[in-house]
């Protein structure tokens, strides 16, 4: 549309691959003002301002895998297993409105087969609409699926078919499976202090309540990186950063096995990125976290996470560790979505590389 109509864009985004890719001059903002502005190729290659080499350092790092994360693969592999999904189906019905006149029902999951082991981090990826936060939702039962079976192995090493609870044993196995939701600004409720959206976990399964639940309440922030004085505060009154810190130090607060991220990351512009990745990553080792992430960021995934899932239309067409996954994908859909991953390095413009699939 640009190139036919002889439009100028203005083009504001936290993305720094779609910047190298589409633009041809950057301007960086920190703080309400302009630090650089030139060229794509001269700030992304030779960025002056020191804002601009700390962006460009953080995007860097998170082509490669986490140092954290070297050496585990031996140790993950003699683990056992904390999650097994077998043939886990969820169907859509056809809505009706105004507007909408029948339609076809949507199978969102078709039949997924995955396994997490105990301190281990699962990605899956997949386009928009390939069945992935659905998934996550289906294995908390907060979507309930039509069909397959979800094996959690508890605390106490008994194993528990989750579609077989009762409301009862739903809310005991919620305290070993929680979630991280996307949007730091909507998931955390306005009206409620920070020390209540962290306690609340902790009041309602009457574990914790009055001085105590206080100091436990400031011991999570302080985990996360925040003051304890944090607590009167509102949710407002804190960055998209410190809102998701938050909602970790939530979803902690119960000292969980399973944590499900669902986007936790892609609000949040790359350096505040790194930074959460990272402490994401210091609280799977200090509480023995395992994490099924969910993501359509394959450099946050490969970053972060031991193995990777890929979807497509609500199956999983291929799975394996990250790294080979990420260097030598075997599906075609695989080959496709990597390959329309945007490059922060302006010099290897994509658009005349990318690979695409067509099913059947």
């Amino acid at each position: 549309m640009q190139r036919d109509l002889g439009m100028a864009v203005l083009f504001i985004t936290h993305d720094m691959g779609v910047v190298a890719e589409i633009a041809d001059e950057v301007a960086v903002m920190h703080r309400g003002r302009l630090v650089e502005h030139g060229p794509v190729e001269d700030v992304f290659l030779a960025p002056q301002a020191a804002y601009s080499r700390m962006l460009i350092q953080s995007v860097l790092r998170l082509e490669e895998p986490a140092p954290q994360r070297a050496h585990r693969a031996e140790r993950l592999e003699a683990a056992p297993v904390l999650l097994k999904v077998e043939g886990l189906t969820k169907v859509f019905a056809p809505r009706k409105g105004l507007f909408r006149r029948g339609g076809e029902a949507v199978q969102a999951v078709a039949g997924v087969q995955l396994d997490l082991r105990e301190g281990e981090t699962l990605g899956i990826v997949g386009e928009s609409g390939s069945g992935k936060t659905t998934l996550g939702r289906c294995i908390l039962r907060i979507l309930e699926p039509e069909g397959g079976s979800i094996l959690l192995r508890r605390r106490d090493g008994a194993v528990t078919e989750v579609r077989g609870l009762d409301r009862a044993g739903l809310r005991h196995a919620h305290r070993e499976m929680r979630m991280i939701f996307q949007d730091p600004y909507g998931s955390l409720n306005p009206r409620m202090t920070v020390g209540e959206v962290v306690g609340e976990p902790l009041l309602v399964n009457g574990l914790l309540s009055g001085e105590a639940l206080r100091r436990r309440v400031g011991e999570l922030l302080e985990m996360v990186g925040l003051p304890a004085a944090a607590a009167e505060r509102y949710p407002h009154a804190f960055s998209g950063g410190q809102r998701q810190r938050i909602s970790i130090a939530r979803a902690v607060a119960l000292n969980p096995k399973l944590i499900v991220a669902d986007e936790a990351t892609s609000a949040l512009d790359v350096s505040i990125r790194a930074q959460v990745l990272d402490l994401l990553l210091d609280m799977q080792e200090r509480l023995g976290l395992s994490f099924l992430f969910i993501s359509h960021d394959i450099g946050v995934v490969r970053y972060f996470c031991d193995r990777m899932a890929v979807m497509y239309r609500g199956r999983i067409v291929e799975t394996g560790p990250t790294e080979r996954v990420c260097s030598a994908p075997e599906h075609g859909y695989t080959r496709a979505l990597l390959s329309a991953v945007p490059s922060a390095d302006p010099r290897r413009r994509g658009l005349g590389r990318r690979s695409r699939y067509r099913d059947g």
